[in-house]
């Protein structure tokens, strides 16, 4: 008799089995990402899981990848799977279509950089794996925020945790409501929930100006808040994306950082996500009655 499948690997599953639509996103999704190496024994499984999270990042096939490393597709699938050997060849192979050097394929150790892509970029070659933010979308997460500080901001619990949950919601239920991207960041799943990796680095160029960065405790706990400094543009945001907004901001603001990181861990783009991957947008429509914002029924 097998093992039951848990809810997370079923769903993972289901959406295997059907055709899930696929979307173009303003973002350039280039990442880097840490192996978590547990010992030598596992060693082959975490790369091929590295593979995996790489190539779906840059919205590579498995066909794909195997038409450029020149092996077939089931020999993709092994790799990712840890079920086959890989090559040094292959390995070299891997790290120039990842832009990277096979050390940093197989010893990575450096979060995800962001870049903020200006208009007119000279053109620099690249030693890493980045993610290319263009000038609008960091105009709209920057509106977003402002939006939600000048709203809760003010609030004890909100700090950073909880707004990468609200941000997360908003981006999600907009984009399973609309099919289209409100900001289109980039969640990774991490132990506190979804996290958007373009965050930090955009709020670095906030500071001073148009936010303040306050460190203090929550019941004993270090936590980092945010104030705005100034109002939110609202001219940057359509009507239905502020009425998603606000129908976050009153169905979670009041949950604290403990809260909310729980409740993110109950929805399906979360439980079919593997630990360190990029969450899937498509996912969200197969969300559970709890957390759909959409009316399916109008689709039949």
């Amino acid at each position: 008799m097998g093992v039951p499948l848990g809810v997370g690997e079923m769903l993972r599953q289901t959406m295997a089995q059907k055709n899930v639509r696929k979307t173009n996103n303003d973002l350039t999704y280039i990442f880097t990402f840490d192996i978590m190496e547990k010992d030598r024994e596992n060693n082959m499984i975490n790369i091929g899981q590295r593979i995996k999270t790489l190539r779906k990042a840059l919205g590579l096939s498995q066909e794909k990848l195997a038409e450029k490393l020149g092996v077939s597709r089931p020999a993709v699938s092994q790799m990712e799977n840890g079920e086959r050997k890989i090559c040094a060849e292959e390995l070299q192979k891997l790290a120039h279509n990842f832009n990277m050097s096979v050390d940093d394929l197989m010893n990575p150790q450096n979060l995800p950089q962001v870049i903020i892509k200006e208009d007119r970029e000279p053109y620099r070659k690249s030693t890493g794996i980045r993610i290319n933010v263009p000038r609008k979308n960091m105009s709209k997460l920057k509106e977003v925020l402002l939006y939600i500080l000048n709203k809760v901001g003010a609030k004890p619990h909100i700090g950073e945790t909880a707004i990468y949950k609200l941000l997360y919601f908003m981006d999600f239920d907009f984009y399973e409501k609309y099919e289209e991207q409100l900001i289109g960041a980039t969640y990774q799943k991490n132990h506190y929930g979804p996290t958007p990796i373009e965050f930090k680095k955009i709020v670095e160029t906030m500071l001073g100006k148009e936010i303040v960065r306050v460190k203090d405790d929550y019941f004993n706990y270090p936590q980092t808040k945010y104030l705005p400094k100034r109002p939110a543009d609202l001219s940057v945001l359509k009507a239905n994306e502020i009425e998603v907004i606000d129908r976050v901001l009153g169905r979670l603001a009041d949950m604290n950082a403990k809260q909310i990181s729980e409740y993110s861990h109950k929805d399906v783009p979360w439980l079919t996500t593997e630990d360190g991957e990029i969450i899937d947008y498509e996912s969200v429509f197969y969300r559970t009655s709890e957390y759909s914002v959409r009316d399916y029924g109008d689709d039949i």
